[in-house]
């Protein structure tokens, strides 16, 4: 069971109270004060850990409680301190106080490790209130109450690769295709009822020779708004480094127009906010092995008008999908190494350098004259 979001009680162990005590030796026959003092309470911890991967664990036990302080004793001895309770939580999950909505912490990265709620402090033995004048204090403190708060627990995965598309397009066969994963699959639509995760191995790539990709539930039009099961699982992409939007060019699926397809997925993601739509994106084409000649030459035309890679494949036949792995595995690569250019600034560029040539052309300088002046400066 995949559960992405979960809501915990969280309550730090109280300190102990502080001792009412005197001494009581032999021929000491006034020993004065020595209440020892409480000990502090536990301390509730979150920790990130990679063993986990959903927060179904909170979901069933929702109430967390450290322990109190051990209380103080006489020959000012102190009490023991209460014992933390240290809970684990998934890499990618993000913790906020439910009633005031602040961010309190994002786990990015494991082994991360911070105090979400205070143990209480001890009270003072009556060894402290003595003074010259007050040489028997009866007075001594009791332990201050542990911090107690209410939790919302946000996991958004942690992947390189998001795919993203219509219910029943392809995705889950894809990625059993190109990774270990192995999601349902069947012919209907919302098979995929939570994100799937996959490590896909790439022995050219220079830094890390492997990526994940997360199968995304099917998004359609108004998912942002709660339709279907797009709102749930669109937090998911944020964290992506690149999008492979796949499109569904046979006849199916129903679908009639795979240009219409695209652009309501990218309004979707558009309408959710966090730029999602400005990722890097690679439009895969599925299903090639029964592929309408129409559909796929119009997503080949809106592809090349907005300048994006379109990769054509078949998960059934295994048509293109070696090279579609390889392509993924190139645009992550440029993504982590910062050599990525959107084609916005491609576009930009090339639209620069024609009016620039178009410009040295109208004054009747050739573009070799152009570099030799340049270079005799």
């Amino acid at each position: 069971m995949f559960i992405d979001e979960a809501i915990i009680r969280i309550k730090a162990g109280d300190g102990g109270n502080g001792c009412m005590a005197f001494r009581r030796e032999k021929f000491v026959p006034r020993g004065g004060p020595s209440g020892g003092d409480g000990g502090r309470g536990g301390d509730v911890i979150m920790e990130s850990s990679e063993r986990h991967n959903t927060l179904v664990h909170f979901r069933f036990n929702p109430e967390y409680k450290a322990e109190r302080g051990r209380h103080g004793e006489g020959s000012n001895c102190s009490g023991r301190e209460g014992e933390p309770v240290v809970l684990k939580v998934p890499v990618g999950t993000i913790v906020y106080n439910k009633e005031t909505g602040e961010k309190i912490h994002d786990f990015s990265q494991p082994d991360e490790r911070i105090v979400v709620a205070h143990g209480g402090r001890g009270g003072r033995g009556n060894q402290h209130f003595a003074t010259s004048t007050h040489q028997a204090p009866r007075e001594h403190e009791p332990g201050f109450p542990g911090e107690e708060r209410v939790l919302r627990l946000e996991l958004k995965l942690l992947a390189d690769v998001g795919l993203v598309g219509y219910p029943n397009v392809g995705k889950s066969t894809l990625i059993s295709r190109i990774s270990a994963a192995r999601p349902k699959i069947a012919d209907y639509p919302f098979t995929t009822l939570q994100p799937n995760l996959g490590v896909v191995t790439i022995g050219e790539m220079p830094h890390e020779d492997s990526y994940v990709v997360a199968d995304i539930p099917g998004l359609i039009e108004g998912a942002h708004t709660g339709t279907g099961l797009g709102i749930q699982f669109l937090r998911h992409i944020e964290r992506t480094r690149v999008l492979a939007h796949i499109i569904d060019v046979s006849d199916a699926s129903g679908r009639p127009d795979p240009v219409k397809d695209f652009d309501v997925i990218m309004g979707e993601l558009a309408s959710f906010g966090a730029d999602l739509e400005k990722k890097p994106m690679i439009v895969v084409a599925t299903k090639m092995d029964v592929a309408n000649p129409e559909k796929l030459a119009k997503l080949r035309k809106h592809c090349k008008k907005l300048k994006l890679d379109l990769l054509e494949i078949s998960a059934v036949t295994g048509q293109g999908v070696k090279e579609l792995k390889y392509a993924i595995g190139r645009r992550v690569e440029e993504v982590r190494a910062g050599a990525y250019v959107p084609p916005a600034a491609k576009k930009r560029v090339a639209s620069e350098r024609k009016a620039k040539k178009k410009a040295l052309a109208a004054r009747g300088i050739s573009k070799q004259a152009a570099f030799r002046k340049r270079k005799s400066r």
